[in-house]
């Protein structure tokens, strides 16, 4: 099961990746294997040389009663001292911020792939949306003058 961040493709130039592992409690882990869980607006930030994702939310487990935990916790991510040095680097230049992607199992445990971005304007915005549908129109026209052609024969003429 994956947890993907769709609306960073949409918002953000990504420029880099990295995959971390999280930190997680039992319950967490349960929470995500059945995909309850919201990155849309969570974020990374960088605090005493170590990782930290804020803001994601994994729902509570339903059979974890007493031992359920904080849905919007700080979860610490697992980088090595290489990793956080880079990410440090480029969220000091101005309009670059450390989002998380998506959310994903390599074997029994969980990894974040947390891309270094940087901001678009509206406008690149509006811009990407026009290229998407000018490309889809293409395809479409393409297919299409596939099977017109495809089923036309030159033996009719001849």
């Amino acid at each position: 099961m994956e947890i993907i961040n769709r609306k960073a493709q949409y918002d953000y130039y990504i420029e880099d990746t990295i995959s971390a592992g999280v930190v997680l409690t039992g319950t967490e882990i349960k929470s995500l294997r059945s995909g309850k869980a919201n990155i849309k607006d969570s974020y990374v930030i960088i605090k005493n040389n170590e990782a930290y994702l804020l803001n994601s939310n994994i729902s509570s487990y339903e059979k974890g009663n007493r031992f359920n935990h904080d849905e919007k916790r700080t979860r610490k991510l697992l980088l090595n001292k290489k990793e956080i040095l880079k990410i440090k680097d480029k969220i000091e230049i101005s309009g670059y911020t450390v989002v998380p992607l998506k959310i994903y199992f390599q074997g029994p445990y969980a990894k974040v792939l947390i891309g270094i971005a940087k901001g678009k304007k509206n406008y690149d915005k509006k811009e990407v949306i026009k290229q998407r549908d000018l490309e889809r129109e293409m395809k479409k026209m393409i297919k299409w003058s596939k099977l017109n052609f495809s089923s036309f024969k030159l033996d009719h003429f001849f």
